[in-house]
């Protein structure tokens, strides 16, 4: 058997222009044999069907490459749950831009290496423009602010509370019901107190209780707030929040992984307002910002402000040779190897700039508050509110918990939708996360009419499917 070809070198593009081919086609047939959000059925009809067309994955003799390709990616994407589809609304998981997959699958043929400048050189300069360009739209009015790029917003968050540990000792995290599930596993993992968990009544942070929890705890203290919060989307006092930190001296970080690219929008900047006065920021570019998996951004004001995360290797980092010029990185992340996921971030603000990617925002945002006036005209149905960024709560009228659990899983058996769930006022809801920009009117009203025959059926039925 020959030996299979590389992608990189002035001959890889050869050999990848074939194989890409074949891929897109899979791609195509795929989703072709799929025909909605995602394969119905359930669970063992996806595992048994998959199985059955793949074959055994490790034979004795391999099937060469575009018959691997073909089986392979065709039965992916045939029971893959497909985020561009308009009824595929679960999830803070984005539909990436066509443009920010080709850019990475450049980064996956270059392959370049983020932990040493000799294997990145100009990747690493790259990620070193686009950092220093991200912290400065948070953090505008600093004169040296810095960002990492992580896997997304749990790592973001964990390096949050790590910097705030290595700043000032064991800090007592305070944060709200409404945070996201990382913060007290990130105070877990890194050995700190059990977060001090405030009321969130109205779904953000109540300040009044952040000033009694300031006032009775002691010793070093961050408080940590959500701008888009996972089940609702919305966004904490940040004045009111920074104001009282201030105040106490405590320490500051925002977990903005949904909110934070509202920055980009002059309609919804002013959502973010103080972002800027929080010691760290998280931003999830794979959300609100239609990028590939992962793209995470953790920002500080200050470059020093990452030195606690400096790390001495001599193969990678040697004394003498960062002396000599050559950058560091193995501080840039807590990861040793990790891609330059910098590349396909670049190309996307590069090629949308500003008022593009504003478009996207307002076009998504705008979106979610259609749907919301379809579900206040629909008497069928009830609304919890107003979405503050994409995201709708909705069940339908006088029905219980049980059977709004009942419609997200009737829908996912059949194919026909997928939806999230979440639980505001005592009560479930079924959760739209728009992030499609291509997502019409016809699109919302067909997802609220697949909603009400599952509703009826569930009543009908009176229990899950089998």
């Amino acid at each position: 058997m020959p030996t299979p070809p590389l992608a990189g070198g002035t001959a890889g593009p050869a050999h990848l222009r074939p194989l890409i081919d074949t891929v897109l086609t899979a791609l195509h047939d795929g989703a072709t044999r799929r025909n909605g959000p995602l394969p119905a059925g359930g669970p063992d009809t996806v595992t048994d069907h998959l199985h059955h067309t793949t074959g055994p994955l490790i034979p004795d003799h391999g099937t060469g490459a575009h018959h691997a390709l073909r089986t392979l990616v065709t039965a992916l994407t045939e029971g893959a749950a497909d985020p561009a589809h308009p009824h595929c609304a679960a999830h803070l998981h984005t539909p990436p831009l066509a443009l920010a997959a080709a850019a990475d699958l450049a980064a996956s043929a270059l392959n370049p290496s983020m932990d040493s400048w000799d294997q990145a050189p100009a990747a690493s300069a790259l990620e070193h423009a686009l950092t220093t360009a991200l912290a400065a739209e948070i953090y505008p009015h600093r004169p040296s602010p810095d960002a990492l790029i992580t896997t997304g917003g749990t790592e973001a968050n964990q390096l949050a509370l790590l910097l705030a540990r290595e700043r000032h000792g064991p800090v007592q995290t305070i944060c709200a019901a409404n945070a996201h599930h990382s913060i007290t596993r990130a105070a877990w993992l890194l050995g700190l107190p059990r977060p001090v968990v405030i009321p969130a009544p109205t779904g953000v942070m109540n300040p009044t209780a952040l000033h009694d929890a300031l006032t009775h705890h002691q010793g070093p203290l961050l408080v940590t707030a959500t701008a888009g919060t996972t089940d609702t989307g919305q966004i904490d006092p940040l004045t009111d929040i920074a104001d009282l930190t201030t105040t106490h001296g405590a320490d500051l970080h925002i977990d903005a992984a949904y909110g934070g690219p509202l920055l980009f929008s002059p309609t919804h900047r002013h959502t973010l307002r103080s972002l800027h006065r929080a010691h760290s920021v998280t931003l999830d570019l794979h959300k609100l910002g239609w990028q590939p998996a992962s793209a995470g951004i953790l920002a500080v004001p200050h470059h020093h402000d990452l030195t606690p995360l400096h790390h001495h290797a001599p193969y990678l980092n040697a004394d003498d040779d960062t002396d000599a010029g050559l950058p560091d990185l193995l501080g840039r992340s807590l990861r040793t190897t990790r891609r330059p996921d910098a590349l396909k971030i670049a190309v996307t603000l590069q090629a949308l700039g500003r008022d593009g990617l504003a478009d996207l925002i307002d076009r998504t945002i705008t979106t979610a508050h259609h749907l919301a006036d379809l579900i206040d005209d629909n008497p069928a149905l009830q609304l919890h509110d107003r979405p503050t960024i994409s995201t709708v709560l909705f069940r339908p009228t006088h029905t219980d918990d049980t059977t709004v659990a009942t419609i997200r899983r009737t829908l996912l058996h059949q194919g026909h939708a997928v939806l999230g769930r979440a639980r505001a006022d005592n009560r479930l809801w079924l959760k739209a996360t728009l992030l499609n920009p291509h997502t019409t009117p016809a699109d919302l009203q067909q997802l609220l009419t697949l909603v009400t025959h599952a509703h009826t059926g569930a009543t009908m039925e009176g229990s899950t499917p089998r």
